[in-house]
């Protein structure tokens, strides 16, 4: 599984600003998207998604910007993957976007090697969910 820009971009941003701004103070875009060495333009598109699935929220006005829409304890990581990366599906039979899998490929109903796939998707799943934002503030980070 490979990860886009936009969902690790979503994800540093939501790091920034649960460190930068909380819940009590909302931060201006640009300044979340210079300390993060974020396009500006793309982390609008994100962000616009984040408000939109209510993991920020927006105020207006002259010290207007962004902040979390609830503690970072409650953001699960896995949420924020699934609504920036969509399916976790490391193959296309275990996509939710088919009704069943054998919609995807006919050989679904007799095919041993899904359940590899299925326990990947499994522990990808367990992994992702067991984190929270306020666990990624927390981690030390780990210099190689």
């Amino acid at each position: 599984m490979k990860i886009s820009k936009k969902t690790e971009y979503g994800l540093r941003a939501m790091v920034a600003l649960a460190v930068m701004a909380g819940e009590d103070h909302p931060i201006p875009l640009p300044e979340v998207a210079q300390a993060e060495g974020i396009p500006e333009q793309f982390l609008d598109q994100i962000v616009a998604k984040l408000r939109k699935a209510n993991f920020v929220r927006s105020v207006r006005g002259v010290n207007g910007g962004y902040m979390l829409s609830r503690p970072p304890e409650e953001i699960s990581i896995g949420a924020l993957v699934r609504l920036l990366e969509g399916s976790l599906a490391p193959i296309g039979c275990l996509s939710e976007e088919y009704s069943s899998p054998v919609d995807f490929c006919g050989r679904a109903g007799g095919c041993h090697t899904r359940n590899v796939w299925l326990r990947v998707m499994g522990a990808v799943a367990n992994a992702l969910d067991s984190i929270s934002l306020a666990d990624v503030m927390h981690d030390e980070v780990a210099v190689q």
